[in-house]
Protein backbone atom coordinates (compact mmCIF):
# COMPACT_ATOMS: atom_id res chain seq x y z
CA UNK A 1 0.00 0.00 0.00
CA UNK A 2 1.35 3.67 -1.01
CA UNK A 3 1.75 6.11 1.90
CA UNK A 4 1.20 9.88 2.23
CA UNK A 5 3.15 11.92 4.85
CA UNK A 6 0.44 14.05 6.51
CA UNK A 7 1.30 17.44 6.01
CA UNK A 8 4.46 18.56 6.86
CA UNK A 9 5.59 16.59 10.22
CA UNK A 10 2.95 13.83 10.78
CA UNK A 11 2.82 10.30 10.22
CA UNK A 12 3.03 7.93 7.11
CA UNK A 13 -0.43 6.75 6.00
CA UNK A 14 -1.84 4.64 3.48
CA UNK A 15 -3.18 6.72 0.42
CA UNK A 16 -7.05 5.42 1.53
CA UNK A 17 -7.87 5.54 5.13
CA UNK A 18 -11.23 3.45 6.78
CA UNK A 19 -13.53 5.74 8.25
CA UNK A 20 -15.12 3.72 11.25
CA UNK A 21 -18.37 5.81 12.14
CA UNK A 22 -20.71 4.10 10.79
CA UNK A 23 -19.77 0.49 12.38
CA UNK A 24 -21.63 2.81 15.44
CA UNK A 25 -25.08 3.13 14.68
CA UNK A 26 -24.96 6.58 12.72
CA UNK A 27 -26.32 4.79 9.50
CA UNK A 28 -28.39 2.53 11.54
CA UNK A 29 -27.52 -1.00 12.91
CA UNK A 30 -23.95 -2.55 12.04
CA UNK A 31 -23.06 -6.53 12.90
CA UNK A 32 -20.24 -5.96 15.38
CA UNK A 33 -18.47 -9.02 13.95
CA UNK A 34 -18.25 -7.79 10.25
CA UNK A 35 -17.07 -4.53 11.54
CA UNK A 36 -13.91 -5.81 13.36
CA UNK A 37 -13.51 -8.28 10.65
CA UNK A 38 -13.68 -5.06 8.01
CA UNK A 39 -10.94 -3.35 10.37
CA UNK A 40 -8.81 -6.62 9.83
CA UNK A 41 -9.33 -6.91 6.31
CA UNK A 42 -8.01 -3.40 6.35
CA UNK A 43 -4.97 -3.61 8.06
CA UNK A 44 -4.08 -6.80 6.62
CA UNK A 45 -4.20 -5.32 3.23
CA UNK A 46 -2.16 -2.35 4.29
CA UNK A 47 -4.53 0.21 5.31
CA UNK A 48 -3.06 1.67 8.48
CA UNK A 49 -5.19 4.82 8.80
CA UNK A 50 -7.97 4.22 11.48
CA UNK A 51 -10.48 7.06 11.94
CA UNK A 52 -13.23 7.78 14.61
CA UNK A 53 -14.96 9.99 17.31
CA UNK A 54 -15.31 9.70 20.68
CA UNK A 55 -18.94 10.77 20.39
CA UNK A 56 -19.27 8.12 17.65
CA UNK A 57 -21.93 5.48 19.44
CA UNK A 58 -20.96 7.61 22.82
CA UNK A 59 -17.86 5.49 23.20
CA UNK A 60 -18.99 2.56 21.16
CA UNK A 61 -16.77 2.94 18.14
CA UNK A 62 -13.43 3.42 20.41
CA UNK A 63 -14.24 0.58 22.14
CA UNK A 64 -14.77 -1.55 18.95
CA UNK A 65 -11.42 -0.41 17.33
CA UNK A 66 -9.73 -1.56 20.83
CA UNK A 67 -11.63 -4.84 20.40
CA UNK A 68 -10.34 -4.75 17.09
CA UNK A 69 -6.29 -4.09 17.50
CA UNK A 70 -6.30 -6.29 20.59
CA UNK A 71 -3.22 -8.62 19.40
CA UNK A 72 -1.65 -5.99 16.31
CA UNK A 73 0.71 -4.17 16.74
CA UNK A 74 0.05 -0.60 18.56
CA UNK A 75 3.31 1.04 15.62
CA UNK A 76 1.40 -0.13 13.11
CA UNK A 77 -1.60 1.75 13.20
CA UNK A 78 -2.43 5.70 12.88
CA UNK A 79 -5.20 6.36 15.26
CA UNK A 80 -7.26 9.47 14.26
CA UNK A 81 -9.40 10.49 16.81
CA UNK A 82 -12.09 13.42 16.86
CA UNK A 83 -13.29 14.81 20.17
CA UNK A 84 -15.55 17.54 21.56
CA UNK A 85 -18.85 16.69 20.16
CA UNK A 86 -21.54 17.12 23.46
CA UNK A 87 -24.09 14.14 23.95
CA UNK A 88 -27.40 13.74 26.17
CA UNK A 89 -28.49 10.13 26.87
CA UNK A 90 -31.13 10.19 24.42
CA UNK A 91 -28.31 10.41 21.70
CA UNK A 92 -29.28 14.14 21.19
CA UNK A 93 -26.60 16.53 20.37
CA UNK A 94 -25.63 19.41 22.63
CA UNK A 95 -23.25 21.66 20.81
CA UNK A 96 -19.04 21.67 21.32
CA UNK A 97 -16.71 21.66 24.11
CA UNK A 98 -13.31 23.31 23.69
CA UNK A 99 -11.99 24.20 26.61
CA UNK A 100 -8.43 22.84 27.41
CA UNK A 101 -10.31 21.01 30.90
CA UNK A 102 -12.30 19.16 28.65
CA UNK A 103 -9.68 18.17 26.30
CA UNK A 104 -7.74 16.65 28.80
CA UNK A 105 -10.89 15.09 30.08
CA UNK A 106 -12.14 13.74 26.40
CA UNK A 107 -8.60 12.19 25.85
CA UNK A 108 -8.40 10.35 29.23
CA UNK A 109 -11.26 8.51 28.39
CA UNK A 110 -10.17 8.03 24.53
CA UNK A 111 -7.16 6.19 26.02
CA UNK A 112 -9.02 4.05 28.23
CA UNK A 113 -11.94 2.88 25.62
CA UNK A 114 -9.25 2.31 22.95
CA UNK A 115 -6.80 0.78 25.51
CA UNK A 116 -3.76 2.79 24.22
CA UNK A 117 -1.22 4.77 25.93
CA UNK A 118 -1.25 7.48 23.09
CA UNK A 119 -3.21 8.67 19.96
CA UNK A 120 -1.95 9.17 16.59
CA UNK A 121 -3.98 12.17 15.98
CA UNK A 122 -5.92 14.18 17.95
CA UNK A 123 -8.38 16.81 16.58
CA UNK A 124 -11.57 18.94 17.72
CA UNK A 125 -14.36 17.39 15.96
CA UNK A 126 -15.91 21.23 15.42
CA UNK A 127 -14.84 24.82 16.50
CA UNK A 128 -16.14 25.73 19.80
CA UNK A 129 -17.22 29.54 19.14
CA UNK A 130 -16.72 30.28 23.18
CA UNK A 131 -13.02 28.71 23.36
CA UNK A 132 -10.94 30.52 21.15
CA UNK A 133 -8.79 27.95 19.03
CA UNK A 134 -5.75 28.75 20.08
CA UNK A 135 -6.90 27.92 24.01
CA UNK A 136 -7.76 24.49 22.56
CA UNK A 137 -4.64 23.65 20.26
CA UNK A 138 -2.32 24.60 23.42
CA UNK A 139 -4.38 22.32 25.36
CA UNK A 140 -3.54 19.26 22.61
CA UNK A 141 -0.03 21.02 22.15
CA UNK A 142 0.72 20.07 25.99
CA UNK A 143 -0.99 16.84 25.45
CA UNK A 144 1.48 16.04 22.93
CA UNK A 145 4.80 16.72 25.23
CA UNK A 146 2.87 14.70 27.70
CA UNK A 147 3.50 12.15 25.20
CA UNK A 148 -0.13 11.32 25.35
CA UNK A 149 -0.96 12.50 21.80
CA UNK A 150 1.63 12.17 18.42
CA UNK A 151 0.45 15.05 16.33
CA UNK A 152 -2.31 17.61 16.33
CA UNK A 153 -5.42 18.45 13.50
CA UNK A 154 -8.98 19.96 12.85
CA UNK A 155 -11.64 19.06 11.37
CA UNK A 156 -14.67 21.43 9.54
CA UNK A 157 -13.07 24.49 10.32
CA UNK A 158 -12.66 27.68 7.64
CA UNK A 159 -9.47 29.16 6.36
CA UNK A 160 -8.90 32.00 9.23
CA UNK A 161 -9.20 29.06 12.23
CA UNK A 162 -6.91 27.11 9.74
CA UNK A 163 -4.35 29.91 10.50
CA UNK A 164 -4.52 31.05 14.06
CA UNK A 165 -4.02 27.35 14.50
CA UNK A 166 -1.25 26.50 12.77
CA UNK A 167 0.15 29.79 14.05
CA UNK A 168 0.25 27.91 17.58
CA UNK A 169 1.23 24.15 17.45
CA UNK A 170 2.07 22.63 13.65
CA UNK A 171 -1.29 21.17 12.43
CA UNK A 172 -0.93 18.06 10.32
CA UNK A 173 -4.35 17.42 8.36
CA UNK A 174 -7.63 18.97 8.06
CA UNK A 175 -10.46 16.58 7.95
CA UNK A 176 -13.68 17.68 6.04
CA UNK A 177 -16.36 16.51 3.60
CA UNK A 178 -15.07 16.67 0.10
CA UNK A 179 -16.53 14.86 -2.79
CA UNK A 180 -17.74 15.25 -6.24
CA UNK A 181 -21.15 17.17 -4.81
CA UNK A 182 -19.32 18.24 -1.78
CA UNK A 183 -16.57 20.72 -3.24
CA UNK A 184 -16.65 23.94 -1.20
CA UNK A 185 -13.20 23.27 0.39
CA UNK A 186 -12.15 24.34 -3.26
CA UNK A 187 -12.45 28.16 -2.99
CA UNK A 188 -10.79 28.80 -0.03
CA UNK A 189 -10.00 26.21 2.20
CA UNK A 190 -7.84 23.87 0.18
CA UNK A 191 -5.49 26.79 -1.03
CA UNK A 192 -4.90 27.72 2.91
CA UNK A 193 -4.16 24.52 3.62
CA UNK A 194 -2.14 23.80 0.54
CA UNK A 195 -0.18 26.99 1.42
CA UNK A 196 0.32 26.31 5.04
CA UNK A 197 1.40 22.13 4.14
CA UNK A 198 -1.05 21.07 5.73
CA UNK A 199 -3.16 17.46 4.50
CA UNK A 200 -6.76 16.73 4.09
CA UNK A 201 -8.20 13.67 5.38
CA UNK A 202 -11.65 13.55 3.47
CA UNK A 203 -14.75 12.32 4.79
CA UNK A 204 -17.98 11.73 2.42
CA UNK A 205 -16.09 10.89 -0.89
CA UNK A 206 -19.35 9.01 -1.43
CA UNK A 207 -21.88 11.03 0.19
CA UNK A 208 -22.75 8.69 2.92
CA UNK A 209 -23.57 6.29 0.24
CA UNK A 210 -25.42 8.54 -2.01
CA UNK A 211 -23.28 8.34 -4.63
CA UNK A 212 -21.86 5.17 -4.14
CA UNK A 213 -23.83 3.88 -7.13
CA UNK A 214 -25.46 1.09 -4.73
CA UNK A 215 -28.08 3.84 -2.71
CA UNK A 216 -31.84 3.40 -3.51
CA UNK A 217 -34.70 5.92 -2.40
CA UNK A 218 -36.27 5.10 0.85
CA UNK A 219 -33.24 3.18 1.98
CA UNK A 220 -32.99 4.77 5.23
CA UNK A 221 -34.82 3.05 8.33
CA UNK A 222 -34.99 4.29 12.25
CA UNK A 223 -31.81 5.72 13.46
CA UNK A 224 -29.99 6.54 10.27
CA UNK A 225 -28.77 10.17 9.71
CA UNK A 226 -29.71 10.22 6.21
CA UNK A 227 -33.31 10.34 7.16
CA UNK A 228 -32.65 14.00 8.07
CA UNK A 229 -29.87 14.92 5.65
CA UNK A 230 -31.30 17.20 3.12
CA UNK A 231 -29.77 15.29 -0.06
CA UNK A 232 -32.03 12.40 0.76
CA UNK A 233 -35.20 13.93 1.28
CA UNK A 234 -37.79 13.92 -1.19
CA UNK A 235 -37.40 16.28 -3.91
CA UNK A 236 -33.64 16.62 -3.61
CA UNK A 237 -32.46 12.55 -3.52
CA UNK A 238 -34.69 12.01 -7.16
CA UNK A 239 -32.02 15.14 -8.95
CA UNK A 240 -29.34 13.18 -7.16
CA UNK A 241 -29.74 10.03 -8.05
CA UNK A 242 -30.14 11.18 -11.88
CA UNK A 243 -26.59 12.60 -11.44
CA UNK A 244 -25.63 9.47 -10.40
CA UNK A 245 -27.15 7.35 -13.35
CA UNK A 246 -24.73 10.32 -15.31
CA UNK A 247 -22.04 9.01 -13.94
CA UNK A 248 -22.99 5.56 -13.98
CA UNK A 249 -22.67 5.78 -17.69
CA UNK A 250 -19.21 7.02 -17.36
CA UNK A 251 -17.90 4.05 -14.65
CA UNK A 252 -19.38 1.55 -17.14
CA UNK A 253 -17.38 2.88 -19.56
CA UNK A 254 -14.35 1.87 -17.97
CA UNK A 255 -15.38 -1.18 -16.27
CA UNK A 256 -15.72 -0.04 -13.09
CA UNK A 257 -17.70 0.95 -10.18
CA UNK A 258 -19.53 4.24 -9.73
CA UNK A 259 -18.08 4.08 -6.38
CA UNK A 260 -14.62 3.60 -7.58
CA UNK A 261 -15.00 6.38 -9.89
CA UNK A 262 -16.39 8.93 -7.35
CA UNK A 263 -13.32 7.81 -5.21
CA UNK A 264 -10.55 8.18 -7.45
CA UNK A 265 -11.54 11.17 -8.48
CA UNK A 266 -11.04 12.43 -4.82
CA UNK A 267 -8.13 10.89 -4.69
CA UNK A 268 -6.35 11.95 -8.22
CA UNK A 269 -6.91 16.27 -6.89
CA UNK A 270 -3.42 15.52 -4.99
CA UNK A 271 -1.09 13.78 -2.91
CA UNK A 272 -2.45 15.76 -0.03
CA UNK A 273 -5.54 14.14 -0.17
CA UNK A 274 -6.23 10.83 1.34
CA UNK A 275 -10.22 9.84 1.30
CA UNK A 276 -11.60 8.17 4.11
CA UNK A 277 -13.76 4.99 3.31
CA UNK A 278 -16.58 4.52 5.33
CA UNK A 279 -16.75 0.68 4.62
CA UNK A 280 -18.75 -1.19 7.43
CA UNK A 281 -18.70 -4.57 5.40
CA UNK A 282 -15.56 -6.05 3.45
CA UNK A 283 -17.53 -6.12 0.19
CA UNK A 284 -17.85 -2.40 0.27
CA UNK A 285 -14.09 -2.15 1.48
CA UNK A 286 -13.17 -4.46 -1.61
CA UNK A 287 -14.06 -2.31 -4.18
CA UNK A 288 -13.19 1.05 -2.30
CA UNK A 289 -9.61 -0.58 -2.61
CA UNK A 290 -10.55 -1.12 -6.32
CA UNK A 291 -10.21 2.49 -6.57
CA UNK A 292 -6.84 2.61 -6.36
CA UNK A 293 -6.28 0.68 -10.00
CA UNK A 294 -8.71 3.35 -11.51
CA UNK A 295 -6.82 6.03 -14.10
CA UNK A 296 -8.39 8.98 -14.88
CA UNK A 297 -7.72 10.68 -18.25
CA UNK A 298 -8.05 14.59 -18.93
CA UNK A 299 -11.03 13.57 -21.02
CA UNK A 300 -12.49 11.25 -18.33
CA UNK A 301 -12.34 14.21 -15.68
CA UNK A 302 -14.03 16.98 -18.07
CA UNK A 303 -16.79 13.74 -18.73
CA UNK A 304 -17.55 13.88 -14.94
CA UNK A 305 -17.53 17.32 -14.74
CA UNK A 306 -20.14 17.72 -16.89
CA UNK A 307 -22.40 14.55 -15.71
CA UNK A 308 -21.68 16.17 -12.21
CA UNK A 309 -21.28 19.83 -12.47
CA UNK A 310 -19.62 21.93 -9.20
CA UNK A 311 -22.70 22.61 -7.51
CA UNK A 312 -25.33 20.02 -8.69
CA UNK A 313 -26.27 18.39 -5.76
CA UNK A 314 -30.05 19.39 -4.74
CA UNK A 315 -29.81 19.76 -0.94
CA UNK A 316 -27.15 20.97 1.81
CA UNK A 317 -24.56 18.39 3.67
CA UNK A 318 -26.05 18.85 6.45
CA UNK A 319 -29.24 19.93 8.27
CA UNK A 320 -29.69 24.53 8.06
CA UNK A 321 -29.49 24.54 11.44
CA UNK A 322 -26.06 22.67 11.54
CA UNK A 323 -24.58 24.12 8.51
CA UNK A 324 -25.24 27.36 10.34
CA UNK A 325 -23.01 26.42 13.36
CA UNK A 326 -20.27 25.05 11.22
CA UNK A 327 -16.86 27.12 10.64
CA UNK A 328 -16.02 25.58 7.21
CA UNK A 329 -19.11 27.19 5.86
CA UNK A 330 -18.80 30.96 6.64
Amino acid sequence: MQTYRLGKTGPEVSVIGLGCMGMSGMYGPADRAESIATIHAALDVGINLLDTGDFYGMGHNEMLIGEALRGRRRQDVVISVKFGALRDPAGGWGGFDGRPVAVKNFLAYTLQRLGVDYIDVYRPARLDPNVPIEDTIGAIADMVKAGYVRHIALSEVGADTIRRAAAVAPIVDLQIEYSLISRGIEEKILPTTRELGISITAYGVLSRGLISGHWQKGQATAGDFRTHSPRFQEGNVEQNLALVEKLREIAGAKSVSVAQIAIAWVAAKGKDIVPLIGARRRDRLTEALGSRAVALSAEDFEAIERAVPKDAAAGGRYPEQMLKHMDSEK
